[in-house]
């Protein structure tokens, strides 16, 4: 039942713990095409190993985090990293 704005909270936050560079940590979100959301996140690019993970396990946890948010209001929620 979380919101778009939980979801982008929620994101920044890992992400911000994870990262050196905290304040170049920017999310967005924006409606797709299908009805969806896109959660954009943009790090540093010295942190962008950080944020993906050893063979993109921390990347498709996140993922894992955002599709279930959506899941009780039946929304698609991904996730891209730039």
């Amino acid at each position: 039942m979380a919101n778009e704005e939980q979801l982008t909270q929620l994101v920044e936050y890992i992400a911000r713990a994870l990262v050196h560079d905290q304040e170049a940590v920017q999310v967005t979100a924006e409606r797709a095409h299908g009805g969806g959301t896109i959660v954009r996140l943009h790090v540093a690019p010295d942190d962008m190993g950080r944020v993906i993970g050893k063979d993109g396990q921390i990347a498709n946890a996140v993922r894992v985090l955002l599709r279930v948010g959506g899941f009780h209001d039946r929304k698609r929620i991904t996730l891209d990293i730039d």
